[in-house]
């Protein structure tokens, strides 16, 4: 079991910038963290989620040109004797009102042949103009 958990989010003013974190822990190391993808997803209010950043757990970034020169990525993961930790963060910046929502953290984790998502809570964010 993985466990998701975003924090950061936050009420800023157009054009300003925000960074969320997520923190997906599982207590043991079962996940194949060279194949594990994850990825931050936006939902507006009243509309789907949408991608808006993804990295693999090789570091292999890819951001939908909508935020290209806007948003990054970045990850780190630890494996200690207490399991496996992967700290994800999403640095937004020139921030648009219509970035405003719930952002999810997302971790496909690969064990064999089988894969699994798990998602956060979702962090609040709210862009004003």
């Amino acid at each position: 079991q993985v466990q998701v958990v975003e924090s950061g989010g936050g009420s800023v003013q157009a054009g300003e910038s925000l960074r969320l974190t997520c923190v997906a822990s599982e207590n043991t190391s079962s996940m194949n963290l060279r194949e594990v993808a994850l990825g931050w997803y936006h939902q507006a209010p009243g509309k789907q989620r949408e991608l808006v950043a993804s990295i693999t757990g090789v570091g292999d970034a890819h951001l939908p040109e909508s935020v290209k020169g806007r948003f990054a990525i970045d990850r780190d993961i630890t494996v200690s004797n207490k399991g496996a930790k992967i700290t994800v963060r999403l640095q937004m910046s020139s921030l648009r009102p219509e970035g405003t929502g719930v952002y999810y953290c997302n971790v496909l984790a690969s064990r064999g042949s089988k894969r699994t998502d798990y998602w956060g809570q979702g962090a609040q964010v709210t862009v004003s103009s």
